[in-house]
C-alpha cells in the first residue's frame, strides 16, 4: 500500500485554538485574583445593568453578557449537553433583557 504524501506546511490555526492563544494573558490573570472577583464583577454589572438608566445599563449588561460568552465558548469543550444549553440560555437572556431596556 503506497505512504501518503506528507507536506511540511503547517496547518492553519483553527478559530477555537486562535481564541485560546489570546484569551491566555486574561485568563492567567484572572486566575491569579481571588476566586470571589468574578461572581462579584458579574452581579456588579447585573445590578448596575438593571438600577442605573438605560443609556449606562444597556452597555453594562451587553458587557456581562460578553464576558460570559466568552467564557461559554473556552468552557464549551468541557462542558456536557444540559449545561452547554443553560450557558447559551444565560447568554441569550442578558442580551434579550439588554434589549428590552431600549424598548
Amino acid at each position: 500500500m503506497p505512504e501518503r504524501p506528507t507536506t511540511d506546511r503547517p496547518t492553519a490555526p483553527s478559530l477555537r485554538s486562535a481564541v485560546e492563544r489570546r484569551s491566555l494573558p486574561a485568563l492567567t490573570w484572572l486566575t491569579r485574583r481571588p476566586s470571589w472577583l468574578l461572581p462579584l464583577a458579574s452581579v456588579l454589572l447585573l445590578l448596575g445593568g438593571l438600577l442605573v438608566p438605560p443609556a449606562a445599563g444597556v452597555p453594562l449588561l451587553l458587557v456581562l453578557a460578553a464576558l460570559l460568552g466568552w467564557l461559554t465558548y473556552l468552557s464549551w469543550p468541557k462542558v456536557a449537553g444540559g449545561g452547554r444549553l443553560m450557558r447559551v440560555a444565560v447568554v441569550a437572556g442578558l442580551v434579550a433583557l439588554a434589549l428590552s431596556r431600549l424598548a
